[in-house]
């Protein structure tokens, strides 16, 4: 059969409104993010420089986009960009938000921190999601002012914490976050001031079956915040393990050389160090008889098709009004 000029013409003319819907992106650009490497107690202290380094990020454009548009920063959890990130990417575009993908651990010759959570330190990762914040606001197809972060395990600490004052006045630039997204979020330790955050609003979701990051102590840091006027929920997910919203993943599988601190609670001490809140004692991931090693992840569609629809919700009530 034979096509005509015009007719390929006209094809090529609809395809954008015919994928209006599509969650293939409109357009994709890979971008360096210029960042810092510091320690946990470097980061609470405030007071090194730190180790630069360049990460990078890829930014994804929904089909048919307008000339701006709101983004949303992936942060990745311990095992580094994988299928759920990827997801999330395609679930926002076809929403007709952009997603940026940022990859903390490639630029610092990190693979995995699943069994050695030591090589980079959760609270760093924020560093990087501020420095990807600017990299967006200076994009002339991005809204600056419609930016949020979802992370997910390991990168939620990022994209939780980086709602607190004292972080954002140290780290963070001339620009805020519009919301912020955690997914089963460690939310064990307790620092300094954490009670006192932006007003972005606050979103965890986390499934009550997690048996590597417990959902416990998310509750009663939701409490907390709540108490002090945070705009902030927690969703629970029944028969929801770790990563359940990966679609790649098993029902349910085994991380037998996982590092957990299910068990632990922990609180900010002096000098920048993290303490037990039980013992008292000064806190040590390869030591403190709290720490755990194996759990389990595993995909729940139900539980994932719920989340996409309240995270889609949310997004664009707060980013698309």
């Amino acid at each position: 059969m034979r096509v005509s000029i015009a007719t390929l013409l006209a094809l090529v003319t609809l395809t954008p409104a015919a994928q209006a819907g599509s969650p293939l992106p409109g357009r994709i650009e890979i971008h360096a993010v210029k960042s810092r490497t510091l320690t946990g107690e470097e980061f609470l202290r405030a007071d090194a420089p730190g180790r630069e380094v360049v990460l990078g990020g890829e930014l994804r454009l929904p089909v048919g986009a307008p000339q701006k548009v709101p983004v949303v920063i992936l942060v990745h959890g311990s095992g580094g960009i994988s299928a759920g990130p990827d997801a999330w990417a395609r679930t926002l575009n076809e929403a007709g938000v952009g997603a940026f993908i940022l990859d903390t651990f490639t630029g610092r010759g990190i693979v995995s921190t699943i069994e050695n959570q030591e090589q980079l330190n959760s609270l760093a990762m924020m560093v990087d999601a501020y420095r990807a914040l600017d990299v967006l606001a200076a994009h002339p197809r991005v809204r600056a002012d419609r930016i949020a972060i979802m992370g997910f395990s390991k990168g939620a600490v990022a994209a939780v914490y980086s709602a607190t004052e004292r972080f954002r006045t140290t780290y963070g630039g001339t620009n805020r976050f519009a919301a912020h997204i955690g997914f089963y979020t460690p939310c064990n330790v307790t620092y300094r001031d954490d009670t006192k955050v932006g007003p972005a609003p606050i979103r965890l979701f986390h499934g009550i079956s997690d048996d590597y990051v417990s959902v416990v102590p998310c509750r009663d840091f939701v409490a907390r915040l709540k108490a002090a006027g945070a705009d902030i929920t927690l969703t629970e997910y029944l028969d929801a393990q770790h990563s359940f919203d990966t679609p790649t993943s098993p029902p349910l599988v085994e991380v037998p050389k996982a590092q957990s601190t299910r068990n632990c609670r922990l609180t900010e001490g002096a000098d920048g160090t993290i303490d037990n809140a039980v013992t008292g004692k000064p806190y040590k991931l390869d030591a403190d008889a709290c720490v755990a090693t194996g759990a389990h992840v595993g995909h729940n569609p139900t539980a994932t098709a719920a989340a996409r629809d309240a995270v889609v919700e949310f997004v664009r009530t707060v980013l698309q009004p």
